[in-house]
């Protein structure tokens, strides 16, 4: 899908030169994809764009001065699309903890398409750290646009499905809507909002929003004001002294306070900014800190309990001790890692066995359909020991085969089952989901239930879109651990090292908060709190009824197996909206597997009411159409993926509706018609006909499968959906 849009903006490109500026503004040349300084990386956005929708080319055109130029004949199949000119753009940002809630507002104009035509236009929409989009707004010309979320039963059995290619993810970081039918000429004003993580290393909290513009969307009219502002608000909720490191653009200081800072910036530009918006802080202690913050449920939430967030930070220390680890690498090395995800795996592991201590002891599980041991005990981690390790897994990572985890993670359970005096963990990676995993945490629930000071932590990361990643969330919450995934196949070795590196530097074990066990009807998530690494600070959010007390203590195991606890200061989150910090739901606009985004457009009327990320409808709903564009999240796996050994990645795009018909007329009698054809080669062929020769195929095959398969076919034509 990424390489088809690639190709698209390049026929875009082309097609907009066709567009006639005039003599005050001549067309400036268009560089090559990727080669330009602002260009997009590998031809996607970096930053919020909106292409045109092209399928007739005779459309392209200035809709204020006609160009007159030869008519173009044929249609673009696939559409081109052509980045569209922005007016003005407008960046927000609001840090809370180690979260940022990004929104983009701006104006663009469809310069491309003749006044008397109309195109639908797409929206694309990069995000950052595990970006999650919020809600889109739409205004244009009398028509509003927004999302919402519904969950999944309260769909409403008359609202229209999404075609094609109307909203979807290019990338898991990029996301795509499009508004259908803007007329040539008209301004587009659009407001975006997501949240997305802030990554931590060594002390520092770094802060990366895309925002690198190309040079084809600066307005080639240079008398038009071009303003472009951003803003940025830090709330750290520490209660000491924030310092600020690095940012990327010229902001100046608007606000200081404890914990608190705020930024702006406000410029008539030449052109748009050609980097993203970058902004890095520290939180100035070198101990473990942290705080606990209290709000209370808004009005229309369904649980009325009041809402509590545990953080905790790492501090700056760097020559803090952390714990001897004795940990088992469990692999999948099914058939469906095969080529760049058991390569990046291999490259992944073999940096985390070099960053392992001398004391530290390790063992290495491949599995497939069967389980192969690098050894059958630990082995210290000495220089010898990682270099057989590396050769091992050089030789016996081979991909091939089923996909069972179970047995391999029973194996490594009874080798951590006698370890003392260190923090034992399991690292799981797999690309597949199984149909046993409701057994699989039901086993490693009474392994961890077995009274050890320090219970085996598991650490699970997936692969792709085929793993069930709501499984893995589940399996690592039961143990302590944490989880990770690289929906995208070109940053599993980025990400799995970083997963690694948290594995393998904890500093605070076996964390307990005292006041949770004497509040009512509470709900922690996550249930059992993680240990705190130095790589990555942490936060425990749930509900309660009570009263928490001003001071409260987290109490703990440091790294030399002494006990420890801190004092943990109560506030108030007057500022913090931690409802959206820590809770997936509906009111908070945040997506989960039990959600569907919803498009609704209003004809006139007034526009949805923005608030804090949710869209409020404030017409009569009957006067809106709504379209269900599905669920933004993959989580619950593929099993049919997995049982045919599918690498990640390699998801097939739906067939067009002739051709699925066509499945359905001739799938239990295809041989007996033509012993040299496969259903395949007929589904492949039927998929690039033009609609009037796939109905006539279609018609055809349909009447050939009567003498095959009368009941096949009186079933296709009774679910036909114009009755035919």
């Amino acid at each position: 899908m990424a390489e088809d849009f690639v190709k698209a903006v390049e026929d875009g490109l082309k097609l907009a030169k066709r567009v006639y500026g005039g003599k005050a503004a001549p067309p400036r040349p268009v560089a090559p994809m990727g080669k330009s300084p602002a260009a997009t990386t590998e031809g996607l956005p970096t930053a919020v764009m909106v292409y045109a929708v092209i399928n007739d080319p005779a459309m392209v055109d200035n809709p204020d001065i006609p160009s007159y130029q030869p008519h173009v004949y044929g249609r673009m199949d696939p559409p081109a699309l052509i980045p569209l000119q922005m007016n003005g753009v407008e960046l927000e940002v609001d840090c809370y903890l180690d979260t940022a809630f990004v929104r983009v507002s701006g104006s663009w104009r469809v310069h491309c398409v003749m006044g008397s035509r109309s195109c639908d236009c797409l929206i694309a929409i990069p995000m950052g750290e595990q970006g999650s989009i919020l809600g889109v707004v739409a205004d244009v010309l009398g028509k509003s646009y927004h999302t919402q979320l519904i969950a999944t039963e309260d769909e409403d059995g008359t609202a229209k499905a999404a075609r094609a290619g109307d909203w979807g993810f290019l990338k898991p970081h990029i996301f795509t809507l499009s508004i259908p039918q803007v007329d040539g000429g008209s301004n587009l004003s659009i407001k975006i909002s997501w949240s997305q993580k802030l990554l931590y290393s060594d002390g520092e909290l770094f802060l990366n929003v895309p925002f690198t513009f190309p040079e084809y969307v600066t307005p080639l009219v240079k008398k038009l004001p071009k303003k472009e502002k951003i803003q940025l608000n830090v709330n750290a909720g520490t209660g000491t002294q924030v310092l600020c490191k690095k940012i990327s653009h010229p902001l100046k200081e608007k606000r200081r306070q404890v914990g608190n800072l705020g930024f702006f910036y406000e410029s008539e530009v030449l052109s748009w900014s050609s980097t993203d918006f970058s902004f890095s802080f520290t939180v100035s202690s070198s101990h473990i800190f942290g705080s606990v913050l209290l709000q209370s449920p808004s009005l229309d939430d369904n649980d009325q309990r009041e809402i509590f967030c545990v953080y905790l930070f790492p501090g700056n220390q760097k020559s803090r001790k952390v714990f001897r680890k004795d940990i088992v690498f469990v692999v999948d090395i099914s058939g469906s890692m095969r080529g760049k995800p058991i390569d990046d795996t291999k490259d992944a592991l073999f940096a985390a066995l070099s960053k392992l201590d001398p004391e530290d002891s390790f063992s290495i599980i491949a599995f497939n359909g069967e389980t192969y041991l690098f050894s059958t005990s630990l082995e210290l981690a000495t220089k010898e020991a990682v270099e057989r390790a590396i050769e091992w897994i050089s030789m016996n990572f081979v991909a091939g085969g089923a996909t069972n985890i179970l047995h391999p993670l029973n194996t490594a359970m009874e080798m951590l089952s006698h370890v003392r005096g260190s923090v034992p963990i399991i690292f799981l990676v797999t690309d597949g989901a199984v149909e046993d995993e409701r057994r699989i945490c039901d086993t490693m629930k009474n392994y961890l239930r077995d009274g050890r000071p320090i219970c085996p932590r598991i650490f699970t990361f997936g692969i792709g879109s085929f793993c069930n990643h709501y499984f893995l969330r589940m399996l690592a919450t039961i143990g302590r651990g944490q989880y990770d995934a690289a929906y995208d196949i070109d940053s599993v070795e980025f990400r799995m090292q970083r997963l690694f590196n948290r594995a393998l530097s904890p500093i605070f074990s076996n964390i307990t908060v005292d006041i949770l066990d004497d509040l009512n009807e509470v709900e922690v998530y996550p249930f059992h709190i993680p240990d705190l690494s130095s790589e990555s600070p942490l936060t425990v959010s749930g509900r309660y009824r009570g009263n928490f007390p001003d001071i409260i203590k987290a109490k703990g195991v440091l790294a030399d197996l002494s006990n420890y606890m801190i004092d943990l200061k109560v506030e108030k989150a007057k500022d913090i909206p931690i409802d959206r910090v820590a809770k997936m739901s509906i009111q908070t606009a945040v997506a989960s597997e039990y959600t569907h985004m919803v498009l609704c457009e209003i004809v006139g009327g007034k526009t949805a009411k923005e608030s804090s990320g949710v869209k409020e409808k404030t017409v009569d709903p009957k006067g809106q159409k709504m379209i269900i564009l599905g669920s933004l999240c993959i989580g619950f796996g593929n099993l049919t993926a997995t049982a045919d050994n599918k690498p990640p990645g390699s998801e097939e795009p739906k067939l067009p509706e002739a051709a699925e018909i066509f499945i359905k007329a001739t799938s239990n009698c295809c041989a007996s018609l033509c012993n040299h054809c496969c259903c395949m080669c007929g589904i492949q062929f039927c998929s690039q006909m033009n609609n009037q020769s796939a109905i006539v195929l279609t018609q055809l095959c349909t009447a050939l499968a009567c003498f095959g398969c009368f009941e096949c076919c009186a079933n296709v034509c009774c679910s036909g959906s114009d009755g035919r």
